[in-house]
């Protein structure tokens, strides 16, 4: 199986590193005159990985998309689109497509593989990657559990056993809307804990995961999908990583933002507040934490006074409500 990696930021580039060490031939894609593509080529490593020999890397896109057998597409959400209408005229519809990031579209709400499939990509030929993990620690040979999930069984199946090895376990995902929102929404709980640690308040992060995968576990629901999946690894699962890790760039970006410092990574969970408020008010679902989440970053409300309000509401007769 050839594989071409499309992007090449911190997980792109990890997953290049993941696939080639595990035998796979693989092609990795960038932007002609980023920094990440540009730093790779020169030095073959950056601040994750170091890349195997046997790594093609191009700025090349057709190439990229020629050589594939299986395209994994791994970019900052809010791009998905544009890259898919450029790859699609270099071929890319035509291959099978796994996208390993974790977002959903802020001006539309739509899920990735939606904004896929409505460029014009088979949803059969579509699957996720998704769940708990961080490349420093799978690095230093540290395991974890991930979920591919998908339209089609036989492809997830595929595509699960191929990629499966001793340091990511992979599962079977049979429920792609659940897998696409909890897998998105879960940065938006991270950035709620990162206020949390930054205002001191560490010890109210249990209530918010409770909270939290209820909340998701709602609007999983009421778009269709199973309201359990939010207490899988793609959401509840990945909460470790997201809530509490220091590497978590969406728990780092909520706990600089209480404390007033500049963060200069990518933290999905600031695009995707956004587009869960769409979702939320589209399915007619409350939405309280993230709500006050995207309180806090698109209205400059004071970050510690909105989800200290969250537990002081009046007590209810449903259980994290």
């Amino acid at each position: 199986m050839n594989i071409s990696v499309l992007g090449c930021g911190r997980w792109g580039s990890f997953i290049t590193w993941y696939l080639s060490t595990n035998g796979y031939s693989v092609t990795e894609w960038g932007r002609e005159g980023g920094k990440s593509i540009s730093e790779l080529i020169s030095t073959r490593k950056n601040e994750y990985v170091s890349l195997p020999e046997g790594v093609k890397l191009t700025t090349d896109l057709s190439l990229a998309v020629k050589t594939a057998d299986v395209a994994v597409i791994s970019i900052k959400s809010q791009s998905l689109r544009d890259l898919a209408r450029k790859a699609k005229a270099a071929g890319l519809a035509e291959k099978t497509v796994v996208l390993c990031m974790k977002g959903l579209e802020e001006e539309s709400g739509k899920r990735l593989t939606e904004i896929m499939i409505e460029e014009g990509y088979d949803k059969d030929k579509l699957a996720v990657w998704v769940g708990p993990g961080h490349i420093q620690e799978f690095t230093a040979g540290k395991p974890n559990c991930m979920v591919i999930d998908g339209y089609d069984k036989a492809l997830v199946k595929t595509l699960a056993d191929e990629f499966r090895s001793n340091l990511i376990r992979f599962y079977y995902g049979d429920d792609i809307i659940g897998s696409e929102v909890g897998a998105a929404a879960k940065n938006v709980m991270g950035i709620a804990a990162g206020i949390l640690d930054g205002g001191g308040f560490k010890t109210l992060k249990g209530p918010l995961m409770a909270r939290g995968a209820r909340e998701v576990a709602r609007l999983i629901k009421a778009m269709g999908g199973n309201e359990l999946s939010a207490y899988g690894l793609c959401h509840l699962g990945d909460y470790e990583t997201t809530l509490f890790s220091e590497f978590s760039n969406n728990r780092r970006y909520g706990e600089d933002l209480y404390l007033g410092k500049p963060f200069g990574k990518l933290a999905e969970g600031v695009s995707t507040a956004k587009a869960m408020k769409l979702l939320g008010e589209k399915y007619g679902v409350e939405l309280p934490i993230t709500m006050a989440v995207y309180r806090i970053i698109y209205e400059k409300a004071d970050p510690l006074s909105e989800l200290l309000a969250l537990f002081s509401r009046k007590a209810n007769t449903e259980f994290a409500k």
